[in-house]
């Protein structure tokens, strides 16, 4: 189907040329000796109707104008108003040629259409345009792709078209090139296709260099079109071409500015954020691209304040961590880049390209500014174009300085705070677990938000009085600096009730209730803590007797491996998270063979977007079953099962190792509550002292064994047991069935009694009471020397 399907009706001939024009002949007398074919198709008269009759018939306003046309020596034209057969009137352009040699022929009239005259003279003032007056360039070639013509605006960009009249059309631009990539990339393979194929190539950009500006890069739009005579055989081509040098500039400026909003500061990253602009602007804008910023900016503090960071700047280099380096750079008082930074204006420079080579190169130096400070200074610099920056482009260089600088200050804000959320992760989770005979810990926690580095989940391990431990690990729904604080928050409650003694369904009604109160709205916003969410899991282990009590609040129960590596998985579901103050907790209790493996985790290590958290809790058990690995390679090959890519959740593991106490280093005594008893608990722990080789420790030892003794037999009414362990210290402890506490008091001179408890907390490191079923149990630890 043809692009242009009237192209055949476009005539260029001229409406009076003979082949087309109504023609007759007149002779002496004025009358009609001749009538053509054209003539009776213009006015519908045919031969017998006008021959032999006078002319001025035809005439809508007879008179003797025409009869004095005739009678010229030279052709003259005018306008007539001619009668057609059907009536009308038609306006025509008559020429009149007189005849020399008349053989009874006056003269010959040629007439046509004035409005088809109008229009074709139209059409060839048109032409003529084109030709002379238009920014278009319109250069013809021959078959053999030689220039045969160029119009007044290729006249004009070739310096003068007659020089390349001959040659090909590779010697006009012969540094040029297409940048468009949808056709064939060379101006030679295009004018063959359209030459074999007859298809128009149209708005195909090309970049160059004209002869008539050898110094600017321009870009032209440029379509090429077949040429063919009458019998539609090819004639050769011409090639229409427009300067858009602008407008492609001002595109590339916009495409510029829509990819700089997407990479500009995505990164929160000084040093890539730099990077990013130096992308963004090359080639584009500039060859190269500096940024200098002061080390504050780069170190994520405040940048300098009360004058302009002139010196002491650091020059970014690299643009991966690995490659990322800076080298120090100051500028003198008068030079322009001291002048930006000073003004907080872009200064233009041109100044030689160095290497002793005479070339320049043209420098654009943009201070960096966010929020009303100077951040550091950005240079653009090119020397393929040694065209100084127009406005045009220094208002492109200030946007883009702009973008990078609040890319560069949200990312020291950034840097910033995230060096202090790490303190603030590092002051609330334990950096080391205290060493214990009852257990061996290893740990690993990844969080969610691997940018900040914090998050909400949180791991301890608690000593207790009688070589016990308490063990817990919970989570804080949400990552952050908030999910850390209240994580903080939570882990200092849960450790202040764990060294009240409290066993572990009472610690997690007693921590229920405070997350619950905090969650209620406080304040003139209605706003809570929004502490919502919190799971915890509380456990005690003791390694005298091998067993190990625990209860959750919505938290994943633990995982065991014993000592053979068969795994064993809880079968009590957990209690409801905390906060909600509904279902009570409940206590579950195992008994743990020595150099068993507890796995306590988040649901982060065994629950992920792709698969359901028992198929997590499987890969657990797995990397259990290997428990007799050493505990880091254990943390090790669990974590190493999470699944690849961002976490959905924090995943926190922590691996503990049970140890069982030596029955040599335990030993128990049971007395009935005779005060008489007392001396007896004296001598049996000086024996006990002397068999462990802490005879050092005897007289201490004994005073603390009288006076807790002394009160349990005075209050209880029942057997009275003390034990005494031989731990990293010495641990005295005397259980009865009483539940009644003794006070730490300070007596008075005149008091009988009282002073007991304050002799025992003078000479031990610790000392306090804790509840059983059957009653409480004092205890005192003395350090063994």
């Amino acid at each position: 189907m043809d692009r242009f399907p009237h192209a055949a009706d476009v005539d260029f001939h001229s409406p009076l040329d003979l082949s087309k024009a109504a023609a007759a002949v007149l002779d002496a007398e004025g009358r009609v000796s001749g009538w053509g074919a054209s003539a009776q198709r213009l006015l519908g008269h045919s031969p017998e109707d006008v021959l032999g009759r006078s002319a001025a018939r035809l005439l809508v306003a007879p008179g003797q104008r025409l009869s004095a046309l005739c009678r010229g020596h030279h052709p003259r034209s005018t306008v007539l108003d001619l009668c057609c057969r059907d009536g009308r009137t038609l306006r025509a352009a008559v020429t009149v040629s007189p005849l020399s040699d008349r053989s009874g022929a006056a003269a010959v009239v040629v007439a046509a259409d004035l409005e088809a005259l109008r229009g074709w003279e139209a059409q060839l003032a048109m032409l003529q345009g084109l030709a002379t007056e238009s920014s278009v360039g319109l250069t013809v070639f021959d078959t053999d792709m030689n220039v045969v013509w160029g119009n007044a605006s290729t006249d004009m960009e070739l310096a003068g078209v007659a020089q390349y009249v001959g040659r090909p059309a590779s010697d006009l631009f012969p540094e040029g090139e297409f940048i468009s990539r949808h056709h064939p990339p060379d101006e030679d393979q295009v004018m063959e296709h359209v030459l074999a194929t007859g298809e128009p190539i149209l708005g195909m950009h090309y970049r160059g260099r004209a002869p008539a500006d050898p110094v600017r890069e321009h870009v032209w739009s440029c379509s090429y079109h077949r040429l063919v005579d009458a019998r539609g055989e090819p004639l050769g081509l011409f090639e229409e071409s427009l300067d858009v040098t602008d407008r492609y500039r001002a595109q590339e400026r916009l495409s510029l500015l829509v990819r700089a909003g997407k990479r500009i500061g995505a990164s929160l990253d000084v040093r890539r954020t730099a990077a990013e602009l130096a992308d963004v602007a090359v080639p584009q804008l500039a060859d190269e691209v500096l940024v200098d910023l002061p080390p504050a900016v780069i170190e994520g503090r405040q940048p300098p304040t009360g004058s302009a960071p002139g010196h002491s700047l650091l020059r970014m280099h690299g643009r991966t961590p690995e490659e990322f380096r800076t080298s120090p750079v100051s500028y003198p008082p008068m030079s322009p880049q001291a002048q930006s930074l000073a003004t907080s204006r872009p200064v233009v420079d041109a100044g030689p390209a160095g290497g002793g080579s005479a070339a320049r190169c043209s420098s654009l130096f943009v201070p960096l500014l966010a929020r009303d400070a100077v951040l550091g200074l950005a240079t653009f610099r090119r020397s393929s174009n040694p065209d100084p920056f127009g406005p045009e482009e220094q208002a492109l260089a200030v946007e883009l300085a702009e973008r990078a600088a609040v890319g560069i200050d949200n990312a020291r804000r950034y840097t910033s705070q995230h060096a202090a959320a790490l303190v603030l992760q590092r002051s609330l989770l334990p950096q080391r677990l205290p060493e214990q005979s009852a257990v061996d810990v290893a740990y690993r926690y990844l969080p969610a938000d691997s940018r900040v580095g914090v998050g909400g989940d949180w791991f301890d391990l608690i000593p207790l009085s009688g070589a016990r431990v308490g063990l817990t690990v919970g989570d804080v729904v949400g990552h952050g600096v908030h999910a850390a604080a209240t994580m903080g928050r939570l882990r200092a409650t849960v450790r202040t009730l764990a060294l009240l003694d409290l066993d572990p369904a009472e610690l997690l009604t007693r921590l229920d209730g405070l997350v619950a109160l905090d969650s209620e709205p406080h304040g003139d916003d209605g706003r809570g803590d929004e502490a919502l969410g919190v799971t915890c899991l509380y456990a005690i282990y003791d390694p005298v007797s091998g067993r190990c009590v625990w209860a959750s609040a919505g938290h994943p129960p633990p995982v065991v491996a014993d000592a053979n590596g068969s795994v064993a998985l809880s079968a009590l579901a957990p209690g409801p998270p905390l906060g909600l103050g509904s279902l009570p907790y409940e206590n579950v209790e195992l008994s743990l063979s020595n150099g068993s493996v507890v796995a306590l985790f988040t649901d982060g290590v065994v629950e992920d977007r792709r698969t359901d958290i028992d198929s997590g809790i499987d890969r657990l058990a797995h990397v259990l079953t290997w428990q007799r690995c050493p505990l880091e390679e254990l943390c090790d090959r669990a974590m190493a099962t999470l699944p690849p890519g961002p976490q959905a959740d924090d995943a926190t593991l922590m691996l503990v190792r049970t140890r069982r106490l030596d029955t040599r280093q335990v030993a128990d005594l049971e007395l009935p509550p005779d005060p008489a008893m007392v001396a007896r608990a004296r001598t049996d722990t000086e024996r006990q002292l002397d068999r462990w080789g802490l005879s050092d420790l005897a007289f201490t030892a004994e005073l603390v064994v009288s006076e807790l003794v002394t009160n349990s037999i005075r209050y209880a009414t029942g057997p009275v047991v003390l034990r005494l362990i031989r731990d990293r210290s010495l641990l005295c402890e005397v259980s009865d069935n009483a539940h009644t506490a003794p006070h730490l008091r300070r007596a008075r001179r005149d008091d009988e009694g009282g002073r007991g408890l304050f002799l025992v907390a003078q000479v031990s490191q610790r000392w306090g009471t804790r509840y059983t079923s059957s009653g409480k149990t004092i205890w005192a630890e003395l350090a063994i020397p």
